[in-house]
């Protein structure tokens, strides 16, 4: 909330009150004479040459551009702390569409629109909804203003320091290949949270070994490979120009690997090996030789998060990007995508050498995603049909995002779910409910005998929206006894189903599939850090719904849909 309560308030916070009152008078609708008024005065009070408070309100009303209505204002908001008509309006208004209004960019008629006809009410959903390219259909939006506004937004996000995978990605590759082309006879790798490619990164940790730990240092010093660099014993601080934490750890050769081991890992998973170890490890050759001696096999980066995987008897082997057969959950310009059907099956084809594509954009009540009615949905399985026809080597599967409604039913009645070859089913509204509710709602989803997968079960959108808090076990059980598959979303924002709950799915049976949510054929390339996060909770291609082959995955789809 916006309280003060200092009688000797300085000019610039009263003028940044009354601009935010003007904001959310604007965004409500409020009378555009009045808006102008407090525009006006928060200008005129920003830049007087004495300050405000201490005036009476008398001659408060006499400086100019303020009249009686504002002076009564700003001497409420130096009396009691805040004003009236602005507590209404605050309470009137989501607190992420307030926090919206502070954003360069973004004045209060477009919020209106994000608002009102988008239904987004905070800075995460916003972020989607241009990676989605929503924007650009909304009244007084285009392409560009939408890029503008993911650009903008996506700096905000990392100006806490903790920052996407996929964010870091392109620099932290950059920045290897500047310090292998820098250092050419070193060893180097990523250690830390890039290396276990956690989904937030905090600081990127690089190794190095180097003949002479001392001169590597030194040559690292004096280079222009990072700001701000701080130089600590062997050890090298400093941060990339978009503000990521950076740490360069510099060793004899000698010591590489070991050091390598002890960076990679969290400190649990580092001691619980180190426990396990009798023998000498000072200059092992390999990391492959640390676990060896520890009596364990070799364990994946991605899995060193503790000590739990030591008690892992066989290690499947973990899913990779060439394992991935097609691509489910995506969208076309029948409903918010950027590509027509036959351009994304023809990319799929062509360009990522799939077998099919399973097409499912939005269901009739996701208005703001230009959803399908029942006569559009006929319309695109037509559509369909002529393509699988043409297409050669390639299948479209008719599918749908339904969503998933506040009773846990899906938005269309069963003649028309039973239509298509699959369902994802998803909750896009309401998405305010407690873990009793949200566990409720996705279960009777899950129980639906037409629900194929279930679609990001949190919601949650990482660094921006928490997502609405779930029974996971109960949840998964659902899926394990009504035969449904479950998402892992491969949107860098999503990554839902989170990788920490995957291994109880695999245990208890319920296959997982690796959805790219894709809304142009761009997006389809996202299913690689679905796939990194699906190696991080353990999944084997054998256990991956979209590993399977063409025929083997409409065998699945077949056996999934109710018998008539």
């Amino acid at each position: 909330m916006y309280f003060y309560s200092k009688p000797n308030m300085e000019n610039k916070p009263i003028a940044r009150t009354l601009r935010l009152l003007s904001q959310l008078m604007e965004l409500h609708d409020e009378n555009p004479f009045k808006i102008k008024s407090i525009a006006n005065a928060a200008f005129k009070v920003d830049k007087l040459p004495f300050p405000i408070a201490g005036k009476s309100l008398a001659e408060m009303e006499k400086i100019d551009g303020l009249g009686k209505s504002t002076a009564a204002k700003i001497a409420e908001l130096l009396e009691k702390g805040t004003m009236t008509d602005l507590v209404d309006l605050l309470a009137a208004t989501p607190e992420g569409i307030v926090e919206m209004l502070g954003i360069k960019g973004i004045g209060p008629k477009k919020i209106g629109v994000i608002w009102h006809d988008l239904g987004i009410e905070n800075i995460g959903e916003l972020l989607y909804a241009c990676n989605e390219n929503r924007l650009i259909e909304a009244k007084g939006f285009g392409l560009k203003t939408q890029e503008e506004i993911r650009k903008v937004l996506e700096f905000r996000m990392a100006s806490n320091g903790s920052f996407l995978y996929a964010q870091v990605e392109p620099e932290a590759e950059e920045l290897m290949e500047q310090i292998k082309a820098f250092m050419p006879d070193a060893l180097i790798e990523f250690s830390g949270q890039y290396r276990r490619r956690n989904e937030i990164i905090n600081e990127l940790s690089i190794v190095i070994g180097t003949l002479d730990a001392e001169i590597g240092i030194n040559a690292l010093k004096g280079s222009t490979l990072l700001q701000n660099l701080v130089v600590d014993g062997c050890r090298l601080n400093g941060e990339l120009a978009n503000g990521l934490l950076v740490e360069l750890i510099c060793v004899a050769k000698i010591q590489y690997f070991k050091e390598l081991f002890i960076q990679t890992g969290t400190e649990e998973h580092v001691e619980a090996v180190f426990a396990r170890i009798t023998d000498d490890i000072e200059q092992p050759e390999s990391e492959e030789i640390i676990y060896h001696k520890a009596g364990l096999q070799w364990i994946h980066p991605e899995l060193r998060e503790g000590a739990e995987i030591l008690e892992v008897t066989i290690i499947p082997e973990l899913i990779n990007i060439g394992d991935l057969k097609g691509s489910l959950h995506n969208h076309s310009t029948w409903s918010d995508g950027v590509n027509t059907l036959e351009e994304m099956a023809l990319y799929c084809r062509d360009q990522l050498k799939l077998e099919y594509l399973g097409i499912s954009d939005h269901s009739k009540s996701a208005f703001y995603a230009k959803g399908l009615s029942i006569e559009r949905v006929l319309q695109q399985h037509e559509e369909i049909d002529k393509l699988n026809k043409k297409l050669d080597g390639f299948h479209i599967f008719k599918g749908i995002e339904a969503d998933i409604l506040y009773d846990g039913s899906l938005d269309y009645p069963d003649e028309i779910l039973k239509t298509f070859d699959f369902i994802v089913a998803s909750v896009h509204s309401n998405l305010k409910m407690d873990e009793k509710k949200a566990t409720e709602r996705l279960i009777g989803a899950i129980e639906n005998p037409y629900t194929t997968i279930l679609g990001h079960p949190t919601g949650r959108l990482l660094l921006t929206r928490k997502g609405y808090d779930i029974d996971y076990k109960k949840v998964i059980d659902a899926c394990a006894a009504n035969n449904v598959i479950i998402e892992i979303n491969s949107n860098p924002l999503r990554l839902d189903l989170d990788w920490r709950w995957q291994s109880y799915a695999l245990n208890k049976g319920v296959m997982l599939s690796i959805n790219p949510d894709a809304h142009r054929n761009e997006g389809f390339h996202d299913m690689k850090y679905g796939v990194l996060v699906a190696r991080k909770g353990g999944l084997s291609a054998a256990h991956c719904l979209n590993a399977l082959d063409l025929k083997q995955i409409t065998e699945v789809f077949s056996n999934k849909k109710p018998k008539a």
